[in-house]
């Protein structure tokens, strides 16, 4: 993406799936002629939330929600760590040359969630099957022996 300012902004993964608590890389490369601002946004179904902005060589201004979870590359990149359902969604990335010229870039971040509920039944359930298993063959085994004890009292002896 170019725009007439000499801006241009790659953004090599407009996709990216993750699961939850891991770290995800939003990977872009800018480049422009004068000193440029990166700014991050988060667009989700929650609503939009200013993730961090920057000026190239100045102080990162990173949001009071995104504090200890982001950090920024002199790309325009950014990495967010250990990440949430809540992350999911559109990640906007602004790049503003000084001169006014700008040019964006969009990310779109799935996140799944591992349901460790469905693990949980398959083993209640084994146990359950594995339990109920025991019983009925312990069952079996004294109607087995009450047979035999009935069979040797109720069989008449030859002598």
């Amino acid at each position: 993406l170019s725009a007439p300012g000499g801006v241009s902004l790659v953004v090599p993964q407009p996709n990216i799936n993750a699961t939850v608590a891991q770290n995800i890389l939003l990977s872009v490369e800018y480049s422009c002629r004068g000193v440029a601002t990166v700014e991050w946004k988060h667009v989700s179904s929650w609503g939009t939330t200013k993730i961090v902005e920057w000026r190239s060589g100045n102080d990162v201004n990173i949001s009071t929600v995104y504090k200890d979870r982001v950090t920024t590359f002199e790309n325009g990149s950014i990495q967010l760590l250990n990440v949430g359902m809540r992350d999911a969604g559109y990640y906007f990335v602004t790049v503003t040359e000084e001169y006014g010229t700008n040019t964006y870039g969009t990310i779109v971040v799935n996140i799944s969630e591992i349901i460790y509920e469905d693990l949980h039944f398959v083993a209640v359930l084994f146990a359950f099957l594995a339990g109920v298993s025991a019983i009925l063959i312990c069952f079996m085994w004294l109607c087995n022996k009450s047979l035999h004890l009935f069979q040797k009292t109720t069989t008449p002896k030859l002598t």
